[in-house]
């Protein structure tokens, strides 16, 4: 992939990605805001279709265009992508135009003879998305009946023969003490777990403060990737736990509009997967030019590829480690942009996130309005104890978190 002429003809490689790449190395697309689910930490708010979404043609010309830049591989999501019924031609176009297609699917629709169609597929990969180790954890999050469905379509993968697949878990409050057994079942199926962080995006928003990681469980969550992160993949999730020590495997920066972007059903373009709203919308698809336009030219990108102060956090001695780390996570609670990710290690955000702040609202909601077959169901646990005061969650009012 070509790097634009104007930088450094010799720099480290996380200085030519600040610098931005002539094509995303990778690219989020949601396919569809139609899901037959209601997840509560669900960062698109998904649930119902846009009317809107991009055609069958226009998925295809997307794709061509993705493969004149050279995009090595796209992450298919939504929603759930295979509710659309042009998904599985639309991935066989994508692998037929040398496009490797990594999509997400909450595994009802991957039925045996739809693993064996993958398993025979080359270029493509599979991330079935599992919240809880149990049923109890699992169903809480994601909705009723969707950890059987999960483990099902794990079982007629590898039934069907395909290795490698990814098992994909958000880590919350309530499942960071079972990693291990995430990691169990990931072995047992023959797939590779993958961890991601919990941003407050989406209805994500009104459930952080009830599901994201506690202190203490960051620091467990830091030792256990230290101690397996060559084995488990994160997707630069957690950078901004490297301030504790010793790095984590990955790029350790924001990629947004960088290296990576979001397209999202009706073509707008995103500068960061997590990050859904306005402030973030770079252009549409559809605009003269189309994507290769957007990412090359459009404002947002070219102002998030300049030279970054790094603000407050650049004084921090971790700041080369977490670089200050996540921009969505910063925005949705409410948090200066150039400042301390609000679950910065350190303890930088405290003051920040006491204090008085305006969380912006969502630019879209695409959530169902009725009741939904599949509903999360409520979760019964015995609270975390607290250690010490920096065990509470510095967003609720009062530190408590009963």
């Amino acid at each position: 992939m070509t790097l634009t002429p104007t930088r450094p003809a010799v720099a480290p490689l996380t200085e030519q990605f600040e610098l931005g790449l002539d094509a995303p190395i990778c690219l989020t697309w949601e396919l569809t805001y139609a899901c037959n689910l209601a997840c509560v930490h669900c960062l698109s708010s998904s649930g119902r279709r846009d009317p809107r979404e991009l055609s069958t043609d226009e998925c295809k010309a997307l794709i061509d265009e993705f493969e004149r830049m050279q995009i090595f591989y796209v992450n298919i999501g939504g929603g759930e992508p295979t509710v659309r019924g042009d998904f599985w031609e639309l991935l066989d176009y994508a692998v037929e135009h040398h496009v490797g297609v990594k999509f997400s699917t909450n595994g009802f629709r991957i039925t045996p003879e739809r693993a064996a169609r993958l398993a025979a597929t080359d270029y493509v990969d599979v991330q079935i998305s599992l919240d809880g180790a149990t049923a109890e954890v699992n169903d809480h999050v994601r909705g009723a009946g969707t950890y059987d469905a999960a483990l099902r379509a794990m079982a007629n993968l590898q039934t069907a023969g395909m290795s490698d697949f990814k098992l994909s878990v958000v880590c919350t409050r309530h499942n960071i003490d079972q990693l291990d057994e995430f990691k169990a079942i990931a072995d047992r199926y023959g797939a590779q777990l993958r961890l991601t962080r919990l941003r407050p995006s989406g209805r994500g928003a009104d459930v952080w403060d009830e599901l994201h990681p506690l202190p203490e469980q960051q620091r467990q969550l830091y030792d256990w990737l230290v101690a397996n992160g060559d084995r488990v993949l994160t997707g630069d999730s957690f950078f901004h736990l490297s301030a504790f020590g010793e790095a984590l495997p990955g790029l350790n920066l924001c990629g947004a509009g960088r290296v990576v972007c979001l397209v999202d059903p009706v073509g707008d373009v995103y500068a960061c997967p997590f990050a859904i709203h306005d402030q973030f919308l770079a252009g549409n698809v559809r605009s003269p030019g189309g994507f290769d336009r957007v990412w090359k030219h459009s404002a947002l990108f070219e102002d998030l590829r300049s030279p970054q102060t790094g603000g407050a956090c650049t004084s921090c001695s971790a700041f080369d480690s977490c670089r200050g780390g996540c921009m969505a996570a910063k925005f949705f609670t409410g948090l200066p942009l150039d400042g301390p990710d609000p679950e910065c290690v350190k303890g930088n955000a405290a003051a920040a996130v006491a204090g008085e702040r305006t969380r912006p609202g969502s630019s879209q909601d695409h959530s169902h309005r009725g009741a939904v077959r599949n509903a999360p169901v409520p979760l019964v646990l015995a609270p975390t104890r607290r250690a010490s005061p920096c065990d509470e969650s510095p967003l609720v009012p009062g530190g408590s978190l009963g």
